[in-house]
């Protein structure tokens, strides 16, 4: 469980970083707008959402959006039972979903947000020398609970020289439903058969190990795996950055020994020349310099907004987020979404009939 103390010094930094900007505890700018649009989902992209929709007050007096940080799974909820103006998730509403989510006849719109990676960040009780290497199957295992000790001989042979402890090795998963799950299990689906028979890929699994912890959202996570000797855990990069955690160098499909970056992160991305809702996943991209577990995030909203006025407002706000707003994502540690996406999503946006 992530400290009392731990949880208190992290709401205070939050507080104070808000109030800096301006903003009050719900992420958004106080303000007497006219209009306060409403969101919730994905913790992938909050910290991007927050400054963005900050800006866009600035410019847009009139209008406010207050964007719920509460997981994949609880936007589409949200989303679902018509609560919110858009929902968001790191990976698009699947059949199922949108069979409930259309029940009445209104066509659910999905368009990409955000473009980020996935770090392995991790917690041991002195710095390893040249840094902790783990193959794409080595990480497999841990989650599977088949590396259990982090001086297991498999991980000394891949870090020479490095002091490995005789500690317990704790993976840390989401404890929500959560889209950064989808990708994070997406990718190891592909680099480990028995992952993928046993577990599989999806918003939240049943993990293996018997030494697992949860977390909510990226933040808990993030949380979980400072507060933990010897924890281990994926976490958007933004959030590994700010917590100043160090991050495995994780093997590329290419074999290449790489920490997450931005530029990983936009070299996987421009490796797929179009998405849609139904072929999005940029995860174990080809190319040298590929990040492995990388993805967009996406939004969803309904095509006939049931309040014309809102939805105009929302459907502005929300092509001013994929376009115009994709410098702020770079300021933070995103990646800004290429031009064929940034249309891709302009395009779904302006399908809505408002």
């Amino acid at each position: 469980m992530i400290t009392e103390t731990f949880s208190r010094k992290r709401m205070l930094a939050i507080a104070s970083a808000l109030a800096i900007v301006g903003l009050g505890s719900s992420g958004v700018r106080p303000a007497l707008a006219a209009t306060q649009l409403t969101g919730a989902g994905a913790t992938f992209p909050y910290p991007f959402f927050s400054k963005a929709f900050y800006d866009y007050s600035q410019s847009h007096p009139d209008v406010t959006v207050n964007y719920q940080s509460i997981g994949s799974g609880g936007g589409i909820e949200q989303f679902t039972a018509k609560t919110v103006d858009f929902g968001a998730s790191d990976v698009p509403m699947n059949a199922d979903e949108l069979k409930r989510a259309e029940t009445g006849g209104s066509v659910v719109i999905q368009f990409a947000t955000t473009l980020g990676g996935e770090a392995i960040a991790y917690n041991l009780p002195a710095e390893v020398k040249g840094g902790l290497h783990l193959t794409r199957e080595l990480l497999a295992d841990i989650y599977l609970g088949k590396i259990t000790k982090w001086n297991d001989p498999a991980l000394a042979k891949i870090n020479p020289g490095a002091a490995l402890p005789d500690l317990a090795i704790v993976p840390v998963n989401r404890s929500d439903g959560s889209g950064t799950t989808y990708i994070f299990t997406d990718f190891l689906s592909h680099v480990s058969p028995e992952w993928k028979s046993k577990v599989g890929t999806g918003k939240s699994v049943q993990w293996p190990s018997a030494n697992s912890v949860g977390g909510k959202g990226n933040e808990g996570v993030a949380g979980q795996v400072k507060e933990t000797p010897g924890a281990i855990g994926y976490v958007e990069l933004a959030y590994a950055i700010e917590n100043k955690m160090p991050q495995a160098m994780l093997q590329n499909k290419t074999g290449k020994w790489a920490v997450c970056t931005p530029n990983g992160v936009k070299a996987a991305a421009a490796t797929k020349a179009t998405i849609t809702a139904t072929d999005f996943s940029v995860v174990d991209a080809p190319g040298a310099d590929s990040w492995p577990i990388s993805g967009f995030s996406w939004g969803m909203v309904y095509e006939q907004p049931a309040d014309k006025a809102r939805g105009k407002m929302t459907q502005a706000a929300l092509i001013w987020l994929v376009t115009a707003a994709q410098p702020i994502a770079a300021t933070l540690n995103y990646v800004v979404l290429p031009p064929n996406v940034q249309a891709f999503s302009k395009s779904q946006l302006e399908r809505v009939k408002v």
